[in-house]
């Protein structure tokens, strides 16, 4: 049986790789600083190699980061980024070199002038995220470059799934609609809701990572829909799906500044391996707010 290794596998996206490698008879471990069959922290070297050299997977797939580019989470992501990716990478190098290695990347690496990003714009580091995103990928490449090793990245756009807390706008809006819908009186603060970006379902971007790491002419690819969509359609559709007036429940913050106008992909690449998203922006709202 093939064996696969998950570093961040708590989160959303190793929830739905974890499903989609096991429909395919690959043997999962998950590894996270909590509740994960092995507890660890990809930060930690002696940690990162004893569970390769133990292993030997045909994969491993490395998700581990915060889900912000605040600069609070400097060091927290620069730890599990950053630091994760040199540890997972030397240790395939000395224990288990055929193993295929995933490194999860990110839109915000990009310079955003608000045209569609592919795998030959260019990075900029516009935050400390960014930063540590940036210098994953270069490891990468170094990697596989000088001593072989088949790395792979996926640079992944907006992406949600029921299973996003609401931290994240989308769940923000789609369970204070639940809420709103038993009879709550709250008023929602939202920023600016002009903002366009993809919403993209995290089962569809798991098949992606999946189909990446199964193939040998592409090694890096933007992982998106090309579909931007603005808060503002997500708002309207969740509170029309329930049949109430957006504007009678929610408040828009005056001087709030966002991270970009409009964030979206030019996914030509990874479809040209076959790939094709499965849920649209509706169903994925259907399902967010189905569900309990």
């Amino acid at each position: 049986m093939r064996k696969a290794i998950i570093f961040g596998s708590n989160g959303q996206d190793g929830y739905y790789l974890s499903e989609i490698l096991g429909n395919n008879g690959v043997e999962v471990t998950g590894v996270s600083r909590n509740n994960a069959p092995v507890c660890g922290d990809v930060s930690d070297r002696e940690t990162v190699e004893r569970i390769v050299k133990t292993i030997h997977p045909d994969y491993i797939f490395h998700l581990a980061a915060h889900s912000t580019t605040a600069h609070y989470a400097l060091f927290e992501n620069h730890a599990a980024i950053s630091s994760g990716t040199f540890n997972i990478l030397e240790s395939v190098k000395l224990h288990s070199p055929a193993t295929r290695v995933f490194l999860s990347g990110s839109a915000m690496q990009f310079k955003n002038e608000g045209h569609p990003i592919d795998e030959q714009s260019p990075f900029e580091a516009s935050s400390p995220y960014s930063v540590s995103r940036i210098q994953s990928v270069y490891a990468g490449r170094y990697y596989r470059r000088a001593f072989g090793l088949q790395v792979y990245v996926g640079y992944f756009f907006n992406h949600d799934s029921p299973l996003r807390t609401e931290k994240h706008v989308n769940q923000k809006i789609a369970k204070a609609v639940q809420r709103i819908i038993q009879g709550s009186t709250e008023k929602l603060e939202l920023g600016n809701i002009d903002v366009r970006k993809e919403f993209n379902y995290a089962g569809d971007v798991a098949a992606a990572v999946w189909l990446l790491v199964n193939q040998s002419h592409v090694y890096e690819a933007v992982i998106g829909s090309g579909k931007a969509y603005s808060i503002k359609d997500w708002l309207v559709y969740c509170f029309n799906k329930a049949g109430k007036d957006w504007q009678d429940f929610v408040t828009i913050q005056t001087g709030f500044v966002p991270e970009y106008q409009v964030l979206v992909s030019n996914p030509a690449l990874m479809m040209g391996l076959g790939w094709q998203p499965a849920v649209d922006f509706y169903q994925l709202a259907d399902m967010m707010m189905e569900y309990k």
